[in-house]
């Protein structure tokens, strides 16, 4: 009942190269696209969205097939507990964006407008109850938020739905910015597709490298920590910092990179939290958390601190304090780490190795575990749901709380 969604894979592949956003500045796009099958992009910036072509093709996949999904797929609504609604919003936001940036914070003359416009009238039409939308990239959906947020959003993080408080005196207090329309009461975390890929712990070699970190040292919002924390860190012995880029060369920086380092670095960007995190964790490099505002995929099912080093902002930014922090956790303590961290990488691969993503997905993969993650959220929503059905008509029941 979405056509939108392979709806715009069919107009990200039909552009010219010349118009197409470009998918990898090192190679060709398209070039090896499988015929008749409509892959996700591999360009890196939409590519680490692509949760939801994967959750999708688990529930495109024949019933017989799917004897591994924690999901019960039904067809009519009426059964479901939750109704998932697929629309590939980056992929929508960035075809607009390459093909008439102008318009983009606009209305009129915006196709994705117009496609966020359709696909919320076909649920309005369809009057869906409980909607699960992926909604991960901070630019998409830009225009309909206050229409979707009382939707089960699954999200990456929060950070493309913080607010400033404009009366606040100084923009930096954590006190002075609050959710607006997510809340871990009834939203998931999800995790960033990876980009490269994993290495086993029986393939690990010797590291060498202290900390590790490659990216852009220039970001917006919340970036103004990694700028600080390069400059502290960029001349440090055993540190490494890369000027990267998302494309084949900067690619094959980061496996190297990863591979042979013992920690990487996982600072603040434009959001609190990015696919290098699951990076990492494909490379066995113990993730550096330095991000006070993150929130991450599946807690309550593990435990990142079993394979994480988490420091505050404040600690981080003080000099020669991270790298002696990091120097003083002992050999043995970070071979526990990387074992560990062996243990839930499967967690966090999306892929199913099947053309279209239409096939048995994997049993301790990412797909299943945001199904289990929602089926945690039904008991609260069910009860929200009742009591917001029993109000008098006209009466507003007042938020109490905005600690979650």
């Amino acid at each position: 009942k979405f056509p939108q969604c392979y709806g715009l894979l069919e107009k990200y592949w039909s552009l010219p190269p010349d118009s197409r956003i470009p998918s990898d500045p090192d190679h060709e796009p398209g070039s090896n696209r499988k015929p008749g099958i409509l892959e996700f992009p591999e360009n890196p910036l939409i590519k680490q969205y692509s949760a939801e072509y994967w959750i999708l093709g688990d529930l495109m996949t024949p019933q017989n097939l799917r004897s591994g999904s924690f999901a019960n797929r039904v067809f009519d609504a009426k059964e479901a507990d939750v109704i998932f609604v697929p629309f590939f919003a980056t992929l929508s936001a960035e075809i607009q964006l390459s093909l008439d940036r102008s318009v983009f914070r606009k209305k009129s003359g915006n196709e994705d407008y117009q496609r966020q416009r359709e696909v919320l009238n076909l649920v309005k039409i369809l009057r869906l109850g409980n909607y699960l939308h992926y909604l991960a990239d901070p630019v998409a959906m830009w225009h309909v938020r206050d229409e979707i947020s009382p939707a089960i959003l699954l999200v990456v993080d929060f950070g493309g739905w913080y607010r400033l408080d404009a009366k606040s005196s100084n923009g930096n207090s954590s006190e002075r910015i609050r959710h607006t329309q997510v809340s871990l009461l009834k939203d998931v975390i999800v995790p960033y597709t990876h980009l490269l890929p994993a290495l086993r712990l029986s393939e690990d070699q010797p590291r060498h490298t202290l900390l590790y970190f490659n990216g852009a040292k220039h970001r917006h919002r919340g970036g103004v920590v990694r700028e600080r924390l390069w400059d502290l860190l960029v001349n440090e012995p055993g540190v490494v910092m890369e000027e990267g880029f998302p494309n084949a060369t900067g690619k094959e920086q980061s496996i190297k990179g990863m591979r042979t380092s013992e920690f990487c670095l996982h600072p603040a960007g434009d959001t609190p939290t990015s696919c290098r995190l699951f990076d990492a964790i494909q490379s066995l490099c113990i993730p550096v958390i330095v991000s006070d505002r993150i929130e991450l995929p599946f807690e309550g099912m593990i435990d990142y601190s079993d394979f994480s080093v988490f420091v505050s902002e404040n600690d981080a930014l003080q000099s020669k304090w991270l790298v002696s922090h990091l120097q003083s956790i002992s050999k043995k303590q970070r071979e526990k780490f990387r074992r560990n961290m062996a243990l839930v990488q499967p967690m966090f691969v999306y892929d199913n190795g099947h053309p279209g993503g239409i096939g048995p997905i994997l049993p301790n993969g990412a797909v299943n575990q945001i199904w289990k993650k929602v089926y945690q959220k039904l008991p609260m929503l069910k009860e929200a749901i009742v009591r917001d059905r029993r109000k008098p008509p006209g009466v507003s029941i007042p938020l109490r709380c905005q600690c979650i």
